[in-house]
């Protein structure tokens, strides 16, 4: 009877955190979230749940709303955050992208009340903690700026969001609709041609890689057109996306397709209440 119930939980854990972490990907949602009393204790929670995508996604959630510098304080002394993350980055069974994703958060909160200085050698310092816990698998991250020709409604953005989840490699990426972007982390073993074989793969899309030149101007840069062997990833968890911090300039032509501020308070209650039957029964 219990794993029966358990069993049909299993959804719906993952439905709330991918409504969570879709809520914190709209910059007006972000310190709304943070306030609510049900939310942040319910992603750390998260952190622990047994079923992988629902941690990732969490996780994703956590980077979103760490974007915003007046929630930092607030997320790192919120009970269990820090304890939590830290098991993330240390257990064993713990995906790749997923460690990388935790020490980035956990880096984000670390040295958020810090000066400027102190900030850059603890990042540095819990780098190579970082790396010393993800051993010599962890390569270090790219990011790789894309424009798509024909990324211009909702549903082709979730073509593009499928395309990219079937790469290995692939460790988050964000859209910014209003500009044509797309935003990816990637391993930095992946090749980047990999990400534009697969978007040609949905046929009705095209990418080019956007480059600053040496004088800072942005320029397109065409893929060749030899398609690449792209490696599936097999035990899928379901990266989505973060926000670049280097993208700031560009924050500003996000656009605000699928997000509906004013459904944001009520859907709070909702998971609010998720929260409290599947965890404090």
């Amino acid at each position: 009877e219990m794993m029966n119930s358990a069993m049909s939980e299993e959804p719906d854990a993952l439905s709330v955190v991918n409504q969570l972490r879709d809520l914190a990907a709209d910059p007006l949602n972000r310190r709304a979230i943070v306030q609510d009393q049900g939310c942040l204790p319910g992603l750390i929670l998260f952190l622990d749940h047994p079923n992988p995508p629902v941690v990732h996604s969490a996780l994703l959630a956590l980077r979103y709303l760490a974007e915003c510098r007046a929630n930092r304080e607030k997320m790192k002394s919120e009970l269990g955050m820090m304890l939590s993350l830290q098991n993330v980055i240390q257990k064993t069974t713990t995906p790749g992208e997923t460690k990388l994703l935790a020490s980035e958060v956990y880096d984000i909160l670390q040295s958020s009340n810090m000066s400027d200085m102190d900030n850059v050698n603890e990042m540095n310092y819990r780098r190579r903690k970082a790396q010393f816990f993800l051993g010599s698998t962890n390569k270090r991250a790219k990011t790789v700026v894309l424009h798509i020709d024909g990324l211009d409604d909702s549903s082709r953005r979730n073509l593009c969001e499928e395309a990219l989840l079937k790469i290995k490699g692939v460790i988050s990426f964000t859209f910014q609709m209003a500009v044509q972007r797309c935003v990816v982390r990637i391993r930095s073993d992946l090749k980047a041609e990999a990400l534009a074989t697969a978007i040609a793969s949905t046929k009705v899309m095209k990418a080019q890689q956007v480059v600053k030149s040496e004088s800072g101007e942005e320029m397109l840069v065409p893929f060749q057109d030899t398609p690449v062997e792209v490696e599936q990833n097999t035990d899928l968890p379901e990266y989505l996306p973060e926000d670049e911090s280097p993208m700031k300039e560009q924050d500003k032509a996000v656009s605000r397709v699928g997000s509906h501020p004013e459904g944001a308070a009520s859907w709070f209650s909702t998971a609010a209440n998720f929260l409290s039957r599947s965890f404090y029964w």
